[in-house]
């Protein structure tokens, strides 16, 4: 019911940053949609990163990412996005794009739909 496509992954020095993009599309209206981002390192089980609810207004951010990572959406684009600062190398992983019509199950870590992931990668 709803496809999710993430974009903007690749290879980055530690240090740099790296700006995320999902852009949604399907039967589910995007601003009706909570959205979030998940990423799993190898050999990891995939963690929570950040998450906003469908205005804009709600966020939330694993403790890992605060301050370096900010998440925002523009719903006339259907399009969510990861901006990503001062990234190390233990930010490599994939990172997958999230949305849910409930906000907590989305944090929570159950979101109803995925999209198929888009490789980070930070070099030391």
């Amino acid at each position: 019911q709803v496809l999710l496509v993430e974009s903007g992954g690749g290879l980055v020095q530690a240090g740099g940053s790296l700006r995320l993009s999902c852009a949604a599309s399907g039967r589910r209206t995007f601003s009706s949609l909570s959205m979030g981002w998940f990423r799993q390192a190898p050999g990891k089980e995939r963690d929570f990163v950040a998450a906003i609810g469908w205005s804009g207004s709600d966020t939330a951010y694993a403790d890992s990412v605060k301050d370096r990572f900010t998440i925002s959406r523009d719903n006339a684009k259907n399009t969510v996005y990861l901006q990503m600062d001062s990234l190390k190398p233990e930010d490599t992983a994939v990172y997958d794009c999230a949305a849910d019509a409930v906000y907590t199950k989305l944090v929570a870590g159950g979101p109803s739909y995925w999209g198929q992931g888009t490789q980070v990668t930070v070099s030391s």
